[in-house]
């Protein structure tokens, strides 16, 4: 695996990368990734601090003749999103990422990549490793549990940092500059587990929809991918009655912030109606892929009658119909673009994850709007659709947004840099989707704040993978950058 990295530049970034692949580093589960860093930091000889969260800070005086220099914070989260291909066999908890290396880019066999946010943590680690860079005052900031609700930010500190000026490499575009971003929440749903038992005569099969792509819920709500819990659950609006099928158990989908991949649904119905089950399903598989072939042609929809666990009860019909009219009627995808910043996705809502366990249904859904109105529109929509269906709903804790600022310092020098390194202008982009500088630019006002990174496609899935040349045109951006902050 180490020889992905093998003759990359910049060294010691790859290094830093390479290392951390090594490392469990899942979302709540930072415990030897954060160790990581404080080895390093005390390796080096540098000051750090934690806060009761367990965020770091790692500081790095200046290069000689700099001292007087404004102090910059380097940011990023330590944590993953940890997918895998249900035929990998991989244990996130202590099995490495193996590193795939195919022409300019690195991915990863059958997992995610965690380049999502571990290039900026490892460039942050190369800043602070090298001798090659002239900065000021530095202080690197490493959050926690980012990606399942931010959560190391929302509890960072307001007393753990000291600089105005602070650099997010969490963006995944290269060339372009992100001046703000959207707020967000989640909602949840919960439907009481009612159930009865199976009738005599039927057969219990399992229906499975996956092939899909999945996704970032931000970055990509637009593109058209397919909702694995919405196929499936369309498919059994249309053939529930007809075929006097009932729901015994349903899955899908894993977090907050993806588009759920895949969803499994366990059902019974009268033995003589399978033939009829196994045709609707082929039929309903090219419908979809008539509809999803541009944007997921692998998608699939089978009827499986092993390899299951059955229990012998299905949902009642109060139930099986308050599911699959949630699940229908549940709003999924863009609601409003933007009309200050061109192309920007302004509301939307993921229908994320759907749970039977033995006391209920749940369903996950993540709301994100740069508009703060909007964004408790889009949520009391959510709310309704669960008071709809007799469920109880809960919220989530929010986020705010990060209101861009087109006349920002750092921007501007950012912009002077980038056509001076490069020879043109940089895109000023705002981004669906909640990086922590709207909760860090709450907690210390006055912070001047940018977000870029180099060129991530796939994140939150196996198939997530980074450019290797604008790992390169990154680095070489951010140490002209700080030598000119």
């Amino acid at each position: 695996m180490k020889d992905a990295i093998a003759g990359l530049n910049p060294e010691l970034l790859w290094k830093h990368f390479y290392e951390m692949s090594q490392i469990p580093r899942c979302s709540k589960h930072e415990e030897k990734i954060r160790q990581y860093v404080i080895d390093f930091a005390e390796r080096k000889g540098f000051k750090y601090r934690m806060d009761e969260t367990l965020n770091v800070v790692v500081e790095k005086p200046a290069t000689p003749g700099r001292e007087n220099a404004p102090i910059v914070v380097l940011q990023g989260h330590l944590d993953m999103v940890c997918e895998k291909n249900k035929d990998v066999q991989h244990d996130f908890s202590k099995d490495p990422i193996k590193l795939l290396r195919k022409g300019d880019w690195m991915t990863a066999d059958g997992t995610t990549l965690g380049a999502d946010n571990g290039i900026g943590v490892a460039a942050a680690l190369a800043v602070l490793d090298g001798d090659d860079v002239q900065h000021g005052p530095l202080e690197c900031l490493f959050t926690m549990d980012e990606e399942t609700g931010l959560t190391g930010a929302i509890n960072l500190s307001d007393k753990i940092l000291h600089g105005k000026i602070l650099i997010n490499m969490d963006s995944e575009e290269d060339g372009a500059f992100y001046i703000g971003c959207a707020g967000g929440r989640d909602t949840e749903i919960f439907l009481p587990l009612e159930t009865e038992p199976v009738p005599a005569g039927y057969t219990v099969q399992r229906l499975r929809l996956g092939g899909l792509q999945g996704g970032h819920s931000g970055l990509m709500i637009h593109t058209g991918l397919g909702n694995g819990i919405k196929l499936l659950g369309r498919f059994l609006g249309d053939v529930a009655k007809d075929l006097g099928l009932r729901l015994m158990h349903i899955d899908g989908g894993s977090k907050h912030n993806a588009i759920p991949r895949e969803c499994d649904a366990i059902v019974a119905l009268p033995s003589g109606n399978l033939g009829a089950l196994k045709d609707k399903a082929a039929a309903y598989q090219k419908i979809y892929h008539g509809e999803l072939h541009l944007a997921d042609p692998g998608v699939f929809l089978r009827v499986d009658g092993d390899g299951f666990e059955n229990d012998g009860k299905m949902f009642t019909e109060k139930l099986h119909n308050q599911t699959i009219n949630a699940i229908i009627a549940m709003p999924h995808g863009v609601m409003a673009m933007s009309l200050a910043v061109p192309g920007l996705v302004e509301t939307s809502n993921n229908m994320a994850v759907i749970k039977t366990d033995h006391k209920r249904v749940s369903v996950l859904t993540s709301q994100r709007s740069s508009v703060q109105s909007a964004l408790e529109g889009i949520t009391q929509n959510v709310a309704a659709v669960g008071q709809l269906a007799s469920g109880d709903i809960e919220f989530h804790n929010g986020y705010p947004a990060w209101q861009p600022n087109p006349e920002s310092k750092l921007l501007k020098v950012a912009e002077s840099v980038w056509e001076e390194q490069f020879g043109n202008k940089p895109e000023v982009k705002a981004i669906h989707a909640g990086l922590e500088c709207g909760i860090i630019g709450d907690k210390f006002p006055g912070m001047d704040m940018l977000s870029f990174g180099p060129t991530i496609e796939g994140a939150h899935s196996p198939d997530e993978k980074v450019q290797i040349s604008t790992v390169e045109r990154f680095w070489k951006f951010l140490k002209a950058l700080l030598e000119h902050l």
